[in-house]
């Protein structure tokens, strides 16, 4: 798991990078996957190149961080991340029940 350490702050920036290019290429994708199906003309392709940057960066990222460390995907950004977001949606979640019910109740 994370821990920080001042002597290895680089690293740190590193997996931020990672994490920040990752979420980059999964919004492209996504997005990517719904403005060519949905949209027209430029629309859709604009879409189909969202959708190839979105295939593009985790592929680059392979062979320039990933090839070489063995695990670091998975330990290093995706448990991580996956930890991080659900929690963070639970959180949400909880709040937005929370208000609907202080709200339902006035």
């Amino acid at each position: 798991m994370f821990v920080w350490d001042a002597m290895n702050a680089a690293g740190v920036w590193v997996i931020f990078f990672e994490v920040l290019l990752l979420m980059l290429s999964l919004t492209f994708f996504v997005l990517g996957i719904l403005t060519a199906y949905f949209g027209s003309g430029k629309s859709r392709a604009a879409g189909i190149s969202l959708l190839v940057i979105g295939i593009i960066i985790p592929i680059i990222m392979y062979f320039v961080w990933w090839m070489n460390e063995v695990g670091h995907f998975t330990n290093q950004l995706l448990l991580p991340g996956l930890i991080y977001v659900g929690g963070a949606l639970v959180g949400v979640v909880i709040g937005f029940v929370v208000f609907l019910g202080i709200i339902m109740k006035t």
